[in-house]
């Protein structure tokens, strides 16, 4: 379980620094960001290239930046109004 936290934490990192939204993000939705995106990238793309902790590295860090984008434009959408 906390080997599962600890590497969310790492892909929602890495998805926030890939999106440049990472410095908005605390280690809580980086953690939240990692594991949602996990689940997500495994279900559209599948479980290849290296794992840990059961999540797929690859499909896991392009389901967080998926994620993370959504996340935004959203929240984005909401800030203009």
């Amino acid at each position: 379980m906390i080997w599962s936290l600890i590497v969310g934490a790492i892909i929602g990192a890495i998805a926030g620094a890939i999106t440049n939204r990472g410095e908005s993000m605390g280690w809580i939705s980086n953690i939240i960001a990692g594991l949602i995106g996990s689940a997500i990238g495994q279900a559209l793309l599948g479980q290849w290239g290296p794992s840990l902790a059961g999540m797929a590295i690859i499909p896991s860090i392009i389901g967080a930046v998926i994620l993370v984008l959504a996340v935004s434009m959203v929240l984005g959408m909401r800030a203009k109004r």
